[in-house]
């Protein structure tokens, strides 16, 4: 498809990944595997060209190569500008266009993420490089939905104290899981746990959390614990997990009538104990940004906060 001579299209396949990475982002270096694996295909990868230059590009992602669709949009890049042409118009026109041949008609679009600095407005340069991309997303109908922080654990960080206050156990099965994650819901500062609250019960949300995220995990469920109190009573859970880029805590969470008690102290310490008894190199987790209480049980745990994560919606 050209307007002029700009040029907008998918990629032939993996021979052009050297074109699509012309642009830099940190998931360059996964592109491939993702292609090979299947959690990306050609045709969900777009590039505007103009000859043989690149000036933007697109690229959606998917959990498996079974899926019927992208699950979400996570590549989305603009070049500077060299020759007078408006760069935030060109990512328009290009997402336009892919999301025209890549997505259902009528269907609303996947949701978009980026990793971004933890600093990313303090540097000029990067705001607004961070900011453009924003501004062709809204272009196109979407909002900012959330800013996420992106933590890390490293051996070298001290390992948190095991608890005293608690006892932990192997989770029974899938169904208390899922009880235990709806009840968890109630109250709950997570954006996207809300919006799903929005959309659907208690118990709904909870599924289809459990069904399309954590029972898709190929790492030993023996794993996941249950918080308990001395005498059995279940307070919190937590999911160590590794998927396909990191060993992460996939999820964790205090129960609501033990908030307040400090009990995330002691649930996070075990699911990070139980991901470092395996030797990983590190521990990756996320949290909003206005989730200030889980925010600050990480940084107390030793995590760093290395990066920001910005998610948009259409709707």
């Amino acid at each position: 498809m050209a307007a002029n001579d700009l040029t907008i299209r998918p990629i032939s396949g993996r021979e052009e990944l050297d074109l699509f990475c012309q642009l830099p982002y940190v998931l360059n270096e996964e592109l491939a595997d993702d292609l090979a694996d299947g959690r990306r295909r050609p045709e969900w990868m777009w590039v505007a060209l103009r000859g043989n230059h690149l000036l933007a590009r697109a690229a959606w992602w998917s959990r498996s190569a079974g899926d019927a669709g992208p699950l979400m949009l996570d590549v989305l890049d603009i070049a500077d500008s060299t020759s007078g042409s408006d760069p935030v118009d060109i990512g328009v026109r290009l997402l336009n266009t892919a999301m025209a041949a890549t997505l259902p008609s009528g269907s609303l679009p996947p949701e978009y993420s980026r990793f971004v600095p933890a600093d990313w407005r303090e540097d000029a340069a990067v705001r607004r490089a961070v900011e453009d991309r924003m501004t062709v997303l809204e272009r196109t109908g979407a909002r900012l939905f959330v800013e996420r922080l992106r933590l890390e654990w490293r051996p070298e960080f001290p390992l948190p104290e095991p608890s005293r206050r608690l006892v932990f156990r192997p989770v029974h099965d899938g169904e208390e899981l899922v009880a235990l994650m709806g009840s968890a819901l109630e109250g709950t500062l997570d954006a996207h746990g809300r919006d799903d609250l929005t959309r659907m019960s208690v118990r709904e949300a909870a599924i289809r959390h459990y069904e399309d995220e954590l029972a898709r995990y190929t790492s030993p469920q023996d794993w996941w614990r249950i918080a308990a109190l001395p005498h059995g009573e279940p307070v919190g859970f937590v999911i160590p997990a590794r998927n396909d880029y990191n060993p992460i805590i996939a999820y964790i969470a205090v129960l609501p009538a033990h908030r307040g008690n400090g009990y995330i102290d002691d649930i996070l310490a075990e699911g990070t104990r139980v991901l470092a008894e395996q030797h990983v190199p590190r521990i990756r987790a996320s949290t909003d940004l206005g989730n200030v209480p889980m925010a600050n049980a990480f940084l107390r745990a030793g995590y760093s906060n290395f990066a920001r994560e910005i998610n948009m919606i259409w709707s």
